[in-house]
C-alpha cells in the first residue's frame, strides 16, 4: 500500500463509526435470494460475441450501447490521475506510450482492443489502460462449493476500485460507481454455438469471471505481493514478454481448455505477468480448487476433500494458509456463514445470501455473478451496500 493508500486509509476510518472498524461483521444473510431491495441496483444485461467475426468488429453491439458509460468511465480515471499529476502530464504519457504498446499484445486482444477505440472514440491508448489496470487493483470474494448430490456450485463478488476515489458525501468509490453501468454478461459464440459466458466490463477484452458450461466455471482473484503485477507490465514494457497476462489467460482457458484438468494444468503452469488466486469449479465430485499463483509457478492448489470435511473452497485476496489482513478480513465471515448453511442447503441462494453478507458485501463491490455448471447457467447482479456499510 503506497502512502496515498494509508492517507486515504487514515481519512476512512477517521470518519467510520467505531462500530465499522474491523473486525466488523453482521449476522449471515438470509432469504436474500431472489435478489430484491436495497442491496441491488438491478440484473445484468446479456449481449452476444461473436467469435466467428473479424476480432475488431466482435464487440461493436456491446461498446455502441455502452460507449457514453466507457468515456465516463475512462474521464473519471483521467480525473483521479490529474489529481496525482495535475500538469495532465500523465495522460499525455499514456496517450502517448500506450498506444505503441498495443502492438505488444497478443492477438485477438490487440485487434479487439483497437476495435473498441474506434467505436467508443476513446483513444486508444486510454483503452490499453482500462484493459491492463486490473492486473493490480482488483479486490473479490470466490466461492466454490459442492452439495450433498455431488452438484458444484461457484459465486463470487467483483470488488474494484480500491483508493480510487473516496467520494465522502455519497459515501462511495468513484471508480466503483463508474464501473457498474459497464458491468455485462456475455455468450461468446462461434457457428452459432456457445463457447463460453463471461461477466464482463464493457470495453474490458480479458476475463475475470466464467463457465465453460457442462465443462467448468472460473474466477480470478487478486493475489498481493511485492513481486506484482506493476513489475510484471514493467518487464513487459521493456521488452521480456514471455508472461501472460491473467485476464487473457483466463479468457484462453475458458475459450480453449474443454476439461477441469485441462484448465488446471494451464492455469498452474502458464507465467504470468502478475501473481493471482485462479479459483476453478469442475463438472464432478471434489472438482473444486484455489490455486496460489506466483507470476513463475503454482505455489499450492487447495481442493475440495469430502474425506476431509473441505466441501467448499473459498478465496478472498490472502493465501489461505495465513491469516488475512485485520482490516479487510471478509474470509471470516464468509466461511462463518458458509458453515452455518451446511452443505445440506448449499445452493446458488445460499451462495446470494454469502456473499450478501457484509463486509463480503461492501463499498467495493460492483457485481455478483452466480454459477452452475451442470446446468450451463451464469446469472449477474449490480449490487449496492447500503450504509452503514465498510468501505471494502
Amino acid at each position: 500500500m503506497n502512502i496515498h493508500g494509508f492517507l486515504v486509509l487514515a481519512a476512512l476510518l477517521s470518519v467510520t463509526s467505531t462500530q465499522f472498524v474491523p473486525p466488523f461483521t453482521e449476522d449471515c444473510r438470509t432469504n436474500m435470494y431472489p435478489p430484491n431491495g436495497p442491496t441491488l441496483r438491478g440484473p445484468v444485461g446479456w449481449y452476444t460475441v461473436d467469435l466467428d467475426l473479424p476480432p475488431t468488429k466482435r464487440w461493436t453491439e456491446v461498446i455502441t450501447d455502452k460507449k457514453n458509460d466507457l468515456v465516463a468511465m475512462v474521464q473519471a480515471i483521467k480525473d483521479l490521475a490529474d489529481a496525482f499529476v495535475p500538469s495532465g502530464r500523465l495522460i499525455e504519457l499514456v496517450d502517448i506510450t500506450l498506444p505503441l504498446m498495443v502492438e505488444t499484445l497478443p492477438n485477438p486482444f490487440k485487434d479487439e482492443i483497437k476495435g473498441i477505440a474506434a467505436v467508443s472514440g476513446v483513444p486508444l491508448g486510454e483503452v490499453v489502460l482500462f484493459n491492463v489496470f486490473y492486473e493490480v487493483f482488483t479486490v473479490c470474494t470466490s466461492v466454490v462449493a459442492e452439495d450433498e448430490k455431488g452438484h458444484l456450485y461457484h459465486g463470487r463478488n467483483l470488488d474494484f476500485g480500491l483508493f480510487m476515489g473516496w467520494d465522502a458525501k455519497n459515501k462511495s468509490w468513484t471508480i466503483s460507481e463508474k464501473l457498474k453501468p459497464l458491468v455485462v454478461n456475455l455468450d461468446f459464440k462461434r457457428k452459432n454455438q456457445t463457447v463460453f459466458k463471461s461477466t464482463n466490463f464493457a470495453g474490458y477484452v480479458g476475463m475475470l469471471t466464467g463457465i465453460k458450461p457442462k465443462a467448468f466455471t472460473l474466477t480470478m482473484n487478486e493475489r498481493f505481493s511485492l513481486d506484482g503485477g506493476y513489475i510484471g507490465i514493467l518487464e513487459w514494457i521493456l521488452g521480456q514478454r514471455d508472461g501472460m497476462w491473467m485476464s487473457f489467460l483466463t479468457r484462453s482457458v475458458l475459450e480453449n481448455a474443454i476439461s477441469y484438468e485441462e484448465a488446471k494444468n494451464q492455469l498452474a503452469q502458464t507465467k504470468l505477468l502478475a501473481p493471482a488466486y485462479f479459483i476453478l469449479g469442475g463438472n464432478q465430485t471434489g472438482q473444486g480448487c484455489i490455486i496460489t499463483r506466483s507470476r513463475l509457478l503454482s505455489i499450492d492448489v487447495l481442493e475440495i476433500d469430502l474425506k476431509l470435511g473441505r466441501w467448499y473452497v473459498l478465496e478472498t485476496n490472502y493465501d489461505h494458509w495465513k491469516e488475512p489482513f485485520f482490516l479487510d478480513d471478509r474470509r471470516t465471515p464468509a466461511m462463518k456463514c458458509m458453515n452455518q448453511t451446511t452443505q445440506t442447503n448449499i445452493s446458488l441462494n445460499a451462495l446470494y445470501d454469502v456473499l450478501s453478507t457484509k463486509p463480503v458485501l461492501n463499498k467495493l463491490t460492483t457485481y455478483t455473478t452466480l454459477m452452475q455448471v451442470s446446468e450451463g447457467k451464469l446469472e449477474s447482479y449490480i449490487r449496492d451496500c447500503p450504509n452503514p456499510c465498510m468501505p471494502w
